[in-house]
């Protein structure tokens, strides 16, 4: 089945402004709350959201095999197990429906009203239930450049890191959707010179620049993923900012990684761009040496060109942005990161969540974090207002968007953007 919304001449009835994130070629999914007060799924052009769950009652989708209640849940995890084939015709049915050409919602001023809500009538949410987050950490710059900081910059590169997508698991109760403030981590550090780790308020909060890629139900228990189908069983993409404390990091790493570093909060944007709309922005990833070993190994073009940026806005100031990379930049492509996940037989569910790891480009201003752009705090970074940033401080808020843009097109992602608060008052007594 043809993807037809993705033609580029296609136009909609519905108002959409310039540069827009979501024009008819896009159809991301989300979910959000209505001004009813009613959790639904939805879609979104211009800055209209779209109720499915009403377009369905209303017999927009007669002829796709889709259960009563398939848009009438508070997640899109049911939605997304139905698979490829149905994802693919309901993006086509909501081209359709809101083509210009089409005047059977446009000209039926009731229909309208309870399906079409503005943006600012609704709440985002989380757009699924994520029962298990694995992050990875595939950009061969970041890894580079944080290897020469903490190790020998001439062997910057862990022996496996060529080989192999390196990842862990993270916590998946702490993704929140953009706009969820977060709080300044407690843990333990050892600052320099000190003889013995303290307990406080993490000093080294950083953001990094992630994507993050939404599954289906992909195998079963022992069966691993062809790298051939891979991509079959990726829904779409999010933006992703997996908060860090370095300093807490440093610290507990050894030996056995990430901890409480990671997994106090981490936050996506709330729209899922589907592959099916990314498809247009197709590219070839990076040339790997040496080659992988064969079940990693693909031909053809499985990265995307999505530009990357990132502001960083202090508290009652105007925003500076900080970084520009683009995730074309990935050493290792999201089918390799799947491949390599079942590879051992691990199965993987409908709403998993997996992330990039952060983006690094390959110059000082497309670095993915501030840890590289101010380089361990050696070359602070500065901001419109004259102030200087090492690491994120309290009452900033980050902010990542993410884009491609091709033959006048424009297919986004909106937003992911948090407020840092102040730790807690807490002594651990």
């Amino acid at each position: 089945m043809p993807t037809k919304t993705n033609d580029p001449n296609k136009k909609t009835w519905l108002p959409v402004p310039r540069n827009s994130d979501f024009p008819i070629q896009n159809i991301p999914f989300g979910v959000f709350l209505t001004r009813d007060d009613i959790i639904t799924i939805g879609t979104r052009i211009g800055d209209y959201a779209i109720d499915l769950g009403a377009l369905h009652q209303l017999g927009y989708f007669e002829g796709i095999p889709l259960t009563d209640d398939i848009f009438l849940q508070d997640t899109l995890n049911d939605f997304i197990s139905d698979g490829k084939k149905t994802w693919r015709s309901v993006r086509n049915r909501i081209g359709e429906i809101f083509d210009v050409g089409n005047q059977a919602l446009q000209h039926n001023e009731d229909h309208k009203k309870i399906v079409l809500f503005s943006m600012e009538e609704v709440e985002m949410k989380l757009p699924v239930q994520i029962g298990d987050y694995t992050d990875f950490y595939s950009s061969k710059e970041h890894a580079t450049n944080v290897g020469s900081m903490f190790r020998d910059p001439e062997n910057a590169l862990l022996p496996n890191w060529l080989h192999l997508p390196v990842a862990y698991h993270g916590r998946s109760s702490t993704i929140v959707p953009s706009g969820t403030p977060v709080r300044r981590p407690l843990g333990q550090t050892y600052p320099k010179g000190a003889d013995t780790p303290v307990f406080g308020p993490s000093k080294l909060v950083d953001f990094e620049l992630e994507m993050a890629f939404i599954t289906t139900d992909a195998n079963v228990l022992g069966e691993p993923i062809p790298i051939e189908e891979a991509e079959d069983y990726i829904f779409g993409l999010v933006l992703f900012n997996d908060w860090s404390a370095r300093d807490i990091q440093k610290w507990e790493y050894v030996p056995l990684g990430p901890f409480l570093a990671k997994n106090f909060v981490s936050s996506i944007s709330p729209w899922i761009v589907t592959l099916d709309a990314l498809e247009p922005f197709r590219l070839q990833s990076p040339e790997q040496d040496p080659e992988p070993l064969p079940y990693l190994r693909q031909r053809g073009n499985h990265s995307f060109d999505i530009t990357l940026e990132v502001d960083l806005t202090p508290d009652k100031g105007t925003p500076t942005t900080v970084t520009r990379s683009n995730f074309k930049y990935m050493y290792w492509t999201m089918a390799q990161q799947m491949a390599h996940h079942t590879v051992n037989g691990c199965k993987v569910n409908s709403g998993d969540m997996m992330g990039s790891g952060t983006i690094s480009g390959p110059s000082p201003d497309s670095y993915g974090s501030l840890l590289e752009l101010a380089w361990q705090g050696t070359k602070p970074v500065k901001l419109k207002d004259g102030s200087e940033r090492r690491f994120i401080e309290d009452n900033d808020t980050v902010t990542l968007r993410g884009y491609c843009q091709k033959e006048g097109i424009r297919i986004g992602f909106g937003e992911v953007s948090t407020r840092l608060l102040p730790a807690l008052d807490y002594k651990g007594k």
